[in-house]
C-alpha cells in the first residue's frame, strides 16, 4: 500500500508520483490514476498532468474505496452524511427528491439508489425517503438504509429541528415572530390559510427571525415547528414577504432564477442508538450573492 505524503514542490501529478515511487513502473502509476485510487487534498484525480502546489496532500485509496468515490462524484448532489443506517444528501433547486408520474428517473432517490446498489454484493442495497423537499427548493434531506430506521425516524419527525433559509421580498414588519394558522389545499393542489377551522384543515406553526436585508429583499431563519405542504410558502406569504421566486405564493421577481427556500439545519435522534445528529448545509450562491456582506 502506498504511504500517503505532502507534495514539497511543484509539478504535473504524474511527474510527481514518478519521482516519489521510482520502483512503481510508470504504466502501473497510469493505472492508479485511470482507476481514481489517487487524490489530492481529499479528491479523487485522474488527470496525469494536474498541477501540484506545496503543502498538497496526496493519498491513495483501495479499489472498493477509489469506485466508491467516483460513484459519489456523478452524484448530482454531495453526500453530507453516510454510515450504516442513513445517508444525507444537499439536494440541489430543481432536482426531485421522488419520482412522478412523468419523471421517474431524474430525482435524488434515483440516483441514490444506484448509489447504494452498486455498493452491496448482490446489487440490491435500497434506500427509504425520510421525508421530502420541494423540487424547487434545495437543502438536507434524509434517507435511510432500512425500512425498519425508515419508520421509526418518521414516527418521531415532529421532534427533529428543521431550519431553512428563506429569501424573502418585502421586509418584515416584525424582526421576528410565530406564524399559526390551519392550512387546506383545494382541489388545484394550491395549499392556503384558512379562514376559520375546519375539519379538513391542519394546524401549522412557523417561527422565523430577520438574518440580512438587502434593498426590497430580506433573508430569514425559518424554524418548522409543524410540517405541514408548503407551510413555510404560504406562512410567508400571508406574512406579505412572498419567497423569492415562488409565482405561485405571490412572488413578483426572481433575480437568483430558484425559489429562494433552503433547508440548512436537521437536528434528531439516532433511533437505534440514541444519539443526537445534526447537519448543517451553507447558503447556495445564488442566494448569498444577493446579501453581499458591508
Amino acid at each position: 500500500m502506498l504511504t500517503p505524503h505532502v507534495v514539497a514542490q511543484k509539478s504535473p501529478l504524474l511527474q510527481h508520483l514518478l519521482a516519489y515511487f521510482p520502483a512503481i513502473k510508470k504504466t502501473k502509476v497510469k493505472q492508479f490514476l485511470k482507476y481514481g485510487s489517487v487524490t489530492v487534498n481529499g479528491a479523487v484525480i485522474t488527470r496525469s498532468g494536474h498541477p501540484l502546489n506545496p503543502g498538497d496532500k496526496i493519498g491513495f485509496l483501495t479499489k472498493a474505496a477509489s469506485l466508491k468515490e467516483q460513484l459519489k462524484t456523478r452524484l448530482d448532489f454531495p453526500i453530507v452524511y453516510e454510515d450504516d443506517e442513513l445517508v444525507v444528501i444537499d439536494k440541489p433547486a430543481g432536482l426531485l427528491t421522488m419520482g412522478t408520474d412523468k419523471d421517474k428517473i431524474h430525482t435524488a432517490y434515483y440516483e441514490l439508489t444506484a448509489y447504494i446498489r452498486s455498493q452491496s454484493k448482490d446489487g440490491r442495497g435500497r434506500v427509504f425517503i425520510v421525508h421530502r423537499l420541494d423540487r424547487e427548493a434545495s437543502g438536507l434531506v434524509v434517507f435511510a438504509k432500512r425500512e425498519s430506521t425508515k419508520r421509526a425516524l418518521q414516527e418521531n419527525w415532529q421532534d427533529a429541528v428543521k431550519k431553512y433559509f428563506a429569501v424573502v421580498e418585502g421586509n418584515p414588519e416584525k424582526s421576528s415572530g410565530t406564524i399559526d394558522s390551519y392550512l387546506v389545499e383545494d382541489k388545484f393542489r394550491r395549499v392556503f390559510s384558512a379562514s376559520e377551522r375546519t375539519a379538513a384543515a391542519k394546524h401549522a406553526v412557523t417561527r422565523y427571525k430577520t438574518l440580512s436585508r438587502s434593498g426590497s429583499l430580506t433573508l430569514l431563519d425559518v424554524t418548522l415547528v409543524t410540517g405541514r405542504k408548503n407551510q413555510i410558502r404560504v406562512h410567508l406569504s400571508d406574512l406579505g414577504c412572498p419567497i423569492l421566486g415562488d409565482v405561485k405564493y405571490g412572488s413578483a421577481s426572481n433575480p437568483a432564477e430558484r425559489l429562494g427556500l433552503h433547508a440548512y439545519y436537521l437536528s434528531f435522534k439516532n433511533p437505534t442508538t440514541g444519539e443526537i445528529k445534526t447537519f448543517k448545509s451553507t447558503l447556495p450562491a445564488p442566494l448569498a450573492e444577493l446579501f453581499p456582506k458591508n
